[in-house]
């Protein structure tokens, strides 16, 4: 097998593993930043990509809300990806990497909860710099990685009341590290990588802006007349560790798996507060860790063209606050290099999303205002394109 051939391996592998997670149940996951471009050859490379998500699952029961029975709460979601390599010895590469590693969004039709709840969404923008010094260890090479990143975390709630619309946006801002080792032989495809990134925490300034027959009774004004008052934010982002191996097993076959681990159970609430530390607002989540296993098989077809599939279970983090559940993903990818030296891989994904129920929310009323939703999939479409010199 020749290095051609492997190198298209590698890049079908590394496209599935992306149309496969990218569909996860667990927590709010989305995108991973693409640090494997530390390991390509070239004095400079670039990559950028999208991956495009549609989940669908139905409520099965909403006593709050029994009109959102057989309604779809999940949205399309977009996950952009770009990536920079420079080698800036013949031991020493540096990247720049952007993603949006965490995410989250929902649309309700009104009244969407029992508080009005109609729209919320929120994002994680990651910025890193990553760089990685490789040393000759027996026939292959030892890498040791580092990095860091500043991650922006924007968030949106509407809500309506009978006095009017109320609208909450959150922005925050903070930084964290990523650390890893890594050995490779190339000559047999082989890799052994775990990648450690830290958690951050958010206290995001904001602006609460709704009626002040609800905002601020005590005020002497038409209760219909909108005010905003200033809230601060409070959450985590967890942790994780992620190992990766990937291995040539036959002429023109690879086999390759991961798994990671994510500090979900860090993520209790996300509480919204006024500026005298009084709660406004709070989503409870009480998640337990993520797991996610991936496990597949690459081949090349000739030295420009490969193809990939890919298996991937990702473990539901829910305790019975939200829906979060189980996912089983089936990949397929591919890559197909140019004449001119670029590099354009695609690849889907179909996700299996296991039913889910609440039961942490009982009332004093009957029923209890736990909703379920059944069973359903998503599926994902990947795209990226790279150029070197």
């Amino acid at each position: 097998m020749t290095n051609l051939r492997l190198k298209a391996l590698l890049g079908a592998t590394a496209l599935t593993m992306l149309a496969a997670g990218a569909a996860q149940a667990g927590g709010f996951s989305r995108g991973t930043a693409d640090t494997d471009i530390l390991f390509e050859e070239g004095n400079f490379n670039l990559r950028t990509g999208v991956t495009i998500v549609n989940p669908s699952r139905k409520y099965t029961s909403n006593p709050s809300a029994p009109h959102l029975v057989g309604t779809d709460p999940f949205e399309t979601y977009v996950i952009p990806s770009a990536a920079v390599k420079f080698k800036i010895f013949d031991n020493l590469n540096c990247a720049g990497t952007y993603t949006q590693p965490f995410g989250g969004s929902g649309a309700w039709e009104f009244p969407g909860t029992l508080t009005g709840k109609v729209k919320e969404e929120f994002v994680v923008n990651e910025f890193g710099a990553t760089c990685g010094v490789n040393f000759d260890m027996g026939k292959g090479r030892l890498w040791v990685l580092g990095g860091v990143f500043a991650e922006n975390f924007d968030y949106e709630r509407a809500n309506v009341t009978l006095l009017g619309p109320i609208d909450l946006t959150l922005n925050g801002t903070d930084v964290g590290y990523r650390v890893g080792l890594a050995y490779d032989i190339t000559e047999i495809a082989l890799r052994a990588q775990v990648m450690y990134r830290s958690g951050t925490s958010y206290g995001a300034d904001g602006t609460l802006t709704g009626p002040a027959g609800v905002l601020a009774p005590a005020l002497p004004i038409p209760p219909a007349t909108q005010i905003s008052v200033p809230v601060l934010g409070i959450g985590e982002v967890p942790q994780s560790v992620e190992m990766k191996l990937q291995s040539g097993i036959a002429p023109g076959w690879l086999a390759y798996g991961s798994v990671k681990w994510t500090d979900w159970s860090v993520n209790k609430t996300l509480d919204v507060v006024r500026t005298n530390g009084a709660i406004i607002s709070r989503n409870e989540y009480y998640w337990k860790d993520g797991w996610t296993v991936t496990g597949g098989v690459a081949h090349s077809f000739t030295d420009r063209i490969a193809g990939t599939v890919s298996l991937t279970w990702d473990r539901g983090v829910g305790t019975g606050y939200d829906h979060s559940s189980d996912t089983y993903t089936l990949g397929v990818g591919g890559s197909f290099k140019d004449q001119w030296g670029g590099e354009l891989r695609a690849g889907v994904g179909l996700s299996y999303l296991t039913s889910a129920e609440e039961t942490k929310y009982p009332s004093p009323y009957n029923p209890a205002l736990n909703s379920a939703v059944d069973s359903g999939w998503a599926t994902a479409v990947t795209a990226s394109y790279k150029v070197k010199w």
